[in-house]
């Protein structure tokens, strides 16, 4: 079984079956937790499948492989009041899940230019040069993101097509340093501090980084490529807890 058919077989058991034996079968007894929404080890991950509500469903939008890890990105009903959009990544070692990071927004309905936070393409093209992608999206993240330096924009980000899932700003490449702009005007803190891991496949990458948003957050950016540019983004940005369950971190 390789590894994305074994998360989403875990995420089918855990999810729609609500079965809490899954964990055994699917987790490993030194199964690492960042998220914070859960303690450490199999037993907290039982607790939280035994406590979903009977009105829970989890609907996948997508799912990127890259070797040991496995992202899904998706909207959970029935865990808040709103659907929550978020992205979970799982890390798979000799058959079993051994660590997990994730991170969950409100969703806000239709986005500025009439999108939702999860449509789009829904899977990677298997014809892309999945290290062209990584590059590209990692130098993007490393000195636009990090660095501030909005004049690349055009280098990495496509002038033509430029679809933006995040529900504040608009579809193309002026938008996103128009709301930045504007952020800083309100008196906003923002900015990303460091890239901790990005995750490929295909066309898609996965960035996961922190930073500030008016409070340390952790971003979670997901960029399609498309002719040696950025098409397409999807994000989810998520306060980090003061306190988390476990001592792992949320990175």
């Amino acid at each position: 079984m390789n590894n994305e058919t074994l998360v989403l077989q875990a995420i089918r058991e855990l999810y729609d079956d609500r079965d809490p034996s899954a964990v055994d079968r699917w987790f490993a007894l030194g199964y690492r937790q960042h998220s914070a929404w859960a303690a450490d080890g199999p037993d907290a991950l039982r607790g939280l499948v035994l406590n979903l509500s009977d009105s829970f469903r989890y609907d996948l939008a997508r799912v990127i492989v890259d070797g040991e890890f496995v992202a899904v990105h998706g909207t959970y009903h029935g865990l808040a009041l709103a659907p929550l959009v978020g992205f979970n990544l799982f890390r798979v070692e000799e058959g079993k899940i051994v660590e997990h990071w994730d991170a969950h927004t409100p969703e806000a309905g239709p986005t500025a230019s009439g999108w939702s936070q999860t449509d789009g393409p829904d899977e990677p093209n298997p014809f892309a040069d999945t290290e062209l992608s990584r590059a590209i999206v990692t130098e993007y993240a490393e000195h636009v993101l990090v660095k501030a330096d909005y004049s690349l924009l055009s280098d990495y980000v496509s002038e033509s097509v430029f679809f933006q899932h995040n529900p504040w700003i608009e579809d193309g490449l002026t938008a996103f340093g128009r709301a930045v702009h504007q952020w800083h005007e309100q008196g906003v803190r923002y900015g990303y501090d460091m890239v901790h891991r990005v995750v490929a496949e295909g066309d898609f990458a996965l960035v996961q980084s922190s930073g500030t948003f008016g409070a340390p957050v952790a971003f979670w950016d997901l960029f399609r490529v498309a002719d040696n540019r950025i098409v397409e983004h999807w994000d989810v940005i998520a306060p980090i807890p003061d306190e988390l369950p476990h001592d792992n971190g949320v990175f």
